[in-house]
């Protein structure tokens, strides 16, 4: 099993999660995060720090989030690991209640 950022992270990109990944399997892209699934060791401990919820284990993705798995492991190739916790994007807090947010994913 492996956990996945999905679409409440976008155009907020909090990195509280980064901080406590032990394995840095987290990367980072224009206005969104995703995780390795690769370099993920199912530890969670991402789950809790998220401050929109955006991160869900595979076992607990909604269906409607599924193909967020896809898009984690297609970004984590392209995108830099991303280490250290970072200030979130500039209008973070007005987009940290929307929903359906994939139209803005920024590649």
């Amino acid at each position: 099993m492996t956990f996945v950022v999905t679409e409440k992270c976008i155009q907020c990109k909090y990195t509280d999660c980064v901080e406590v990944c032990p394995v840095d399997c987290f990367h980072a892209g224009p206005n969104f995060m995703v995780i390795n699934p690769v370099g993920c060791i199912d530890c969670g401990v991402c789950v809790s720090e998220c401050p929109v919820e955006a991160i869900y284990a595979v076992a607990d993705l909604p269906d409607e989030l599924r193909p967020f798995l896809a898009l984690n492991a297609e970004l984590a190739q392209q995108w830099p690991v991303i280490t250290e916790r970072g200030k979130p994007l500039p209008d973070a807090d007005r987009w940290r209640d929307e929903n359906n947010k994939l139209a803005q994913l920024l590649r």
